[in-house]
């Protein structure tokens, strides 16, 4: 069975974006190989081998994309509440091994940006906060060890 994938409605536009970007470099590979071809021998035409495997990565990228369309779920954000951790949530926490405090957007796995803060609901520290309220102590196994969080803040 396929597995879900949640985005918002402006992660589901850029998904449709970037398809649709794939799909018209189609036309340019093709031609590509048609001009490769007409070079002569297949077998040593190094031209001709680049151009199908770049046509092989385009097509398996525009696949995983229709794959990836075709299992989104929209999460709609008037029903988002702040009792408990959820998606879309931005949450406030303070790690308490360092005594830093951290701002996360959880957010689906294809809309998922650390620098900007965006952390998937698949990552470990992302499952582990999910259901959560304000004011638990979380603790989160990662490859570094054992990470506790105390959750400061839930908000939209």
């Amino acid at each position: 069975m396929a597995e879900i994938v949640y985005v918002t409605q402006e992660g589901l536009d850029n998904l449709r974006d970037e398809l649709s970007k794939l799909i018209a470099q189609r036309p340019v590979i093709s031609a590509q190989i048609a001009e490769a071809r007409d070079k002569g021998d297949l077998s040593e035409n190094a031209e001709y081998d680049a151009a199908r495997e770049a046509q092989g990565l385009l097509e398996l990228k525009i696949s995983k994309l229709q794959e990836k369309l075709i299992n989104a779920k929209v999460i709609d954000e008037s029903k988002i509440n702040t009792d408990v951790i959820q998606m879309l949530n931005k949450v406030t926490l303070k790690n308490l091994n360092k005594g830093t405090v951290v701002e996360y957007t959880i957010v689906g796995e294809s809309e998922a940006n650390f620098k900007e803060g965006k952390l998937a609901a698949t990552t470990p520290i992302g499952k582990a906060l999910m259901g959560h309220r304000k004011g638990d102590i979380v603790e989160v196994n990662v490859p570094a060890g054992l990470l506790k969080f105390e959750v400061l803040n839930i908000s939209i």
